[in-house]
């Protein structure tokens, strides 16, 4: 019994570091920062510098309310990276390919391939995915391009209260995708147990705050180059904001 019992106590810590450790890894979303919609890089409440980071981003796109394509490009001031678009757009994304890491026994990251730290107890590529939701949308948002992972409100209209379920399908490349890890607030919540998606790809939530919300999906995918990491982390977030009572 007291075997059993340590057993599942062991159990139970791998599973909280393991999901911890997931919870823990970056990403991209968009937030408002001085009245300007600006592009964050971090996890929680660690708003790292996005500015340095700026090369990485691949790609940045913007639509209008019926998702045709409106110029966007990001721009750095000051500590910031913040979004031009030629005219307001309804929807914002973005991508970054943040690299490959290997990670050694001291629990230290490195930007390079398990083929340059034998070492490495792990090594993983990760790419990080944004998508935005401005202003009211006319239509249920599509599959859009340069998103490999992206998380899709069913319904065009967003719950406008917290607390209401969202019901929203995953989706990777372009397709409904089952068992992505998702969680519904990854700015203030970023440690919660995630819900996985169905065989559709759905998964339902409830909107977590009245003002920003940023939903994060993670998928572990197969490694195309085993030989310098072991898997690639696709993570997306959908972003968007709910009003709060006039003053």
């Amino acid at each position: 019994m007291k075997i059993a019992s340590r057993i599942l106590v062991t159990c139970c810590i791998t599973a909280s570091l393991a999901a911890a450790s997931a919870a823990q890894a970056h990403g991209i979303w968009f937030a408002q920062r001085a009245k300007q919609l600006a592009l964050i890089y971090g996890v929680g409440a660690d708003d790292l510098d996005i500015v340095k980071r700026l090369p990485l981003v691949q790609g940045v796109a913007g639509y209008d309310t019926d998702y045709k394509p409106v110029p966007t490009a990001l721009r750095a001031t000051g500590p910031v990276v913040v979004v031009d678009s030629d005219s307001p757009a309804a929807v914002v994304t973005a991508f970054m390919d943040y690299g490959v890491w290997s990670k050694t026994p001291d629990g230290e990251w490195h930007k390079k391939g398990r083929d340059e730290v034998p070492t490495a107890v792990t090594a993983e590529r990760t790419m990080k995915y944004a998508v935005h939701i401005a202003g009211a949308l006319t239509a249920p948002l599509p599959a859009l391009a340069g998103q490999k992972i992206q998380i899709v409100p069913v319904e065009a209209a967003i719950p406008q209260q917290m607390g209401q379920p969202i019901k929203l399908r995953i989706l990777f490349d372009g397709k409904p995708m089952a068992g992505v890890s998702v969680i519904n607030d990854y700015v203030n919540d970023p440690d919660q147990v995630p819900v996985k998606s169905a065989a559709d790809g759905i998964v339902t939530i409830p909107v977590r705050n009245q003002g920003l919300n940023v939903i994060a999906a993670t998928y572990m995918g197969p490694s195309d180059q085993p030989a310098k990491y072991d898997r690639v982390e696709y993570r997306g977030t959908l972003s968007f904001v709910l009003p709060h009572a006039p003053e």
